[in-house]
């Protein structure tokens, strides 16, 4: 109690007393970087990437509903089309330059991780495992995190109008 007593503003000029009405004091950081803005060319190269990556888990889905136990296959096929579905979508946006592909990127996203939690958690040690690993490694966190950043990215800011 004491300490909170020396440490109170209010027994202490030399502290600033903030009213209600004030604002949170903002830290300082250093230098701000400006915000990327995405290029025709690279708006074309992440599109295709998210709409190849959708298109590929098509086949996908007919392997896992002929392979699996018809109450493991619906679960997966289920997950899985929903993840082609929020790839395609956010792709094809994107290559149209749409600026709603944020929505399908974001679900994609948690799609993703969701899917490869449950793929690293269901595997069972050994070979099952280790293709559970690779394909969170080298597709599914991958793929992931470039949906959360288009997701997170902030819209493109329109061009003022010419003053004459």
């Amino acid at each position: 109690m004491a300490l909170l007593t020396y440490n109170s503003p209010t027994t202490h000029a030399s502290c600033l007393r903030r009213s209600i009405s004030t604002g949170p004091a903002r830290i300082s950081t250093g230098r701000r970087r400006p915000p990327r803005i995405l290029t025709d060319a690279g708006r074309r190269r992440q599109g295709t990437i998210l709409t190849g990556a959708g298109l590929a888990l098509l086949p996908w889905l007919g392997y896992l509903a002929g392979t699996l136990p018809p109450a493991e296959a619906a679960a997966w096929v289920t997950l899985d089309t929903l993840e082609a579905a929020a790839l395609l979508l956010a792709g094809t946006r994107l290559l149209r330059g749409d600026p709603r592909h944020r929505t399908p990127a974001a679900a994609a996203a948690l799609l993703l991780l969701t899917d490869a939690c449950l793929d690293l958690a269901t595997a069972t040690p050994g070979p099952e495992l280790t293709t559970a690993l690779a394909m969170a490694i080298g597709a599914e966190i991958p793929l992931a995190a470039l949906c959360a950043t288009l997701a997170t990215r902030p819209a493109h800011q329109a061009a003022a109008p010419h003053s004459r």
